[in-house]
């Protein structure tokens, strides 16, 4: 069963393309990674998939699901973090936490169990009364990924979560996200660090220009060429296409 999917989906900002016809899915028990320069269509990608723009065209399913409209079972099912860790800087870490429980189903004993294993999970607990609004970017972080994963989700989004971690919260995420995986979530990440999510990842998806350009093998030494080896091909393709384009249309 596809738990994510992505169906011939386009969408423009005004008059830029920033998905063009792509076509994903991804499994339960499978890390998929999403590739690409700025500007390729990632975060668009994964806003979609989570409900937070509406594509041009195509056809959006999580969990079989439109997720613009998801039902209230289907949403305490999923988790994500795109943008911005979704966090109350009012609140403390384990306030977060306790609520982010809460509104995924759990009923309060169970939110405060679960509120204080993913501190520990996530190498909180030194900052487990502390504001949010007081945490650095890292921890901030740390705690979005926390909010979004406490209630072990069917499916799960990550956009760019190690970008602002220190080492050692990069491997705590990378832990967690395989050990999601390995107990059956169905996982899309985005990354710009192909060595990170060739740790974690089960198939990585090359972006250029919103088109799915090819896949990676998480495996091997040239990761990185192979990774621009695939742009170029792509833009070298479309300068070729255009300029057929152009002589076609001076024949004309």
């Amino acid at each position: 069963m596809t738990v994510l999917a992505l169906d011939d989906v386009s969408h423009t900002f005004g008059g830029r393309v920033a998905l063009d016809h792509l076509t994903l899915a991804v499994r339960p028990g499978r890390v998929t990674a999403l590739v690409g320069l700025n500007g390729a269509g990632k975060t668009t990608a994964l806003r979609a998939l989570a409900g937070r723009l509406r594509p041009t065209r195509g056809v959006v399913r999580l969990l079989g699901h439109d997720p613009a409209t998801l039902p209230a079972d289907v949403a305490t099912r999923f988790g994500h973090v795109v943008d911005t860790p979704l966090v109350y800087p009012e609140l403390t870490v384990t306030e977060n936490l306790r609520c982010a429980a809460r509104l995924h189903g759990r009923s309060r004993r169970d939110a405060e169990a679960e509120a204080s294993a993913a501190v520990g999970r996530t190498g909180l607990d030194p900052w487990r009364h502390a504001r949010a609004g007081t945490l650095s970017m890292g921890n901030r972080q740390r705690l979005g990924i926390a909010c979004a994963t406490l209630h072990r989700p069917a499916a799960l989004i990550l956009d760019e979560p190690t970008s602002a971690l220190d080492p050692q919260g990069v491997v705590l995420v990378r832990e967690l996200v395989r050990g999601l995986a390995d107990d059956g979530a169905a996982v899309l990440v985005s990354s710009h660090h192909l060595d990170e999510v060739a740790r974690i990842a089960d198939e990585i998806v090359v972006l250029h220009g919103g088109h799915d350009v090819g896949r990676l093998q998480p495996g091997g030494t040239d990761l990185e060429q192979r990774f621009f080896a695939m742009v170029l091909g792509a833009d070298t393709a479309a300068a070729g296409a255009g300029a057929t384009g152009t002589r076609t249309g001076d024949r004309a």
